[in-house]
Formats: structure tokens, C-alpha cells, sequence
């Protein structure tokens, strides 16, 4: 199914600007599977992995759903800014990613963010070990879903944070620093929230019409 890829991109570190020399390539993409294929009883695979390492494939519709509930792993992929794969389906795609947000942002972003932070605490109190690679990405997280909500852009590249974001990193910023900094950007994340443009539910009439499209000119 690789050679049927819409958009493929490179996402994580690299996307971000927080890679360094021995950073891996975190490739994603967006495939549509024939349509011919959705007759038979064995459905095409709603996502695949590889071939390459670290690259993962979603089927179209499958991807929109996750888009559609505001997944930020999903949403990076609509903003990457190093896309390596790009046809005229991949093209139709990224002109209603508009449509995918709303107001869920808030939820999905701040929930993820509490997710990461729970996680390195319980293994703080559980083996003294703190996982600051985490800590840095649930920063990061709360500072995108800010971001999405005031501009109604997903913010991927960060690099204008970069010294601050590889301090948490390091371990050069303390623990309870890191935790206070999270709190105050949820308290952002909040405020954001009741101030943001974006509508109360996504686009998916504009989504639905995406894969109309694509669907028919699969069937050539």
C-alpha cells in the first residue's frame, strides 16, 4: 500500500527543530487504499507500518476520523514542515485541514499533557528515574495546544524554544520547576480556550466531502 501514499512527512524531533546528530526519522503518512477494495469482505488496512523504520501509514478515512477528535499525533501531520510525499489526494487533503479543528483541541492537548506527566511522576516515586525526554514533549504539547487554540494553527516546528525545551530535556531544569511551568500552561491552555476562534465541533460536512473526492477517483 506504500505506493498508494497521499502525504508522507517526517514528524518528531526533526519536525520539531529539536533534533540532533543521531535523531531518528519519525515518518508519517496518509494512504487511500482503491475504493474498488472496500467491496469484498477483507477491507483494506486501516494503517500499516513501515517499510522503512520509524514510518507508519494510516488509511485515509481512518486518519480523518483521528483528525476529526482532535488526536494531536494526527494533527502534526497536517502541519509538518518537512513533507516528502505530495499528490494531488495528499494536495486536497491539506486544504480542509482547517476543518479538522475545534474547540476539542483544548481537551485532547491538556489530557495528552496530563497523560506524559503522570507517567514520569509515577516513575519518579516508583524507580527515582525521571524520563525528561517525556517531561520536554508534555511542555511542548500544553505550548501547541495554546497555540492551535489562539491562531488556529497546529504549531509543529518549535524551534524559536529550543534552548528552553532541551534544558527540560537535559535534566537541567528541576523537577518541581518543570511541574510548576506545566501548571501555569494549563492554566494558558484554559484561558485559551474560552478565548479561541475556533467553532464548538469540527468541519466534517467539509471532511466528508474530502472523501467523496478521493473515493471517486479511486475508483479510476
Amino acid at each position: 500500500m506504500i505506493e498508494r501514499t497521499i502525504l508522507g512527512v517526517v514528524v518528531g524531533s526533526r519536525a520539531y527543530g529539536l533534533d540532533g546528530p543521531d535523531s531518528d526519522h519519525d515518518r508519517r503518512g496518509v494512504y487511500a487504499a482503491p475504493t474498488r477494495a472496500f467491496w469484498s469482505l477483507d477491507k483494506p488496512p486501516t494503517h500499516f507500518d513501515g517499510p522503512l523504520p520509524e514510518q507508519f501509514t494510516w488509511e485515509i478515512e481512518r486518519f480523518c476520523t483521528l483528525a476529526l477528535q482532535a488526536n494531536p499525533t494526527v494533527l502534526e501531520v497536517l502541519w509538518s514542515p518537512i513533507v516528502e510525499t505530495l499528490t494531488d489526494d495528499g494536495r486536497a487533503l491539506l486544504s480542509v485541514r482547517q476543518a479538522f479543528l475545534s474547540r476539542k483541541v483544548a481537551a485532547t492537548y491538556g489530557e495528552y499533557a496530563r497523560d506524559q506527566l503522570n507517567r514520569v511522576s509515577a516513575r519518579r516515586e516508583r524507580t527515582g528515574e525521571t524520563n525528561w525526554k517525556q517531561a520536554m514533549h508534555m511542555i511542548r504539547l500544553l505550548l501547541a495546544g495554546a497555540h492551535v487554540l489562539r491562531t488556529g494553527d497546529v504549531l509543529v516546528d518549535v524551534r524559536s524554544l529550543r534552548p528552553r525545551l532541551l534544558e527540560v530535556k537535559s535534566g537541567a531544569v528541576p523537577w518541581n520547576s518543570v511541574v510548576a511551568w506545566a501548571a501555569e500552561l494549563q492554566d494558558d491552555l484554559a484561558s485559551a480556550r474560552e478565548s479561541t476562534g475556533l467553532p464548538e465541533a469540527p468541519d466534517r460536512r467539509a471532511v466528508d466531502q474530502l472523501l467523496f473526492g478521493v473515493r471517486e477517483r479511486g475508483l479510476k
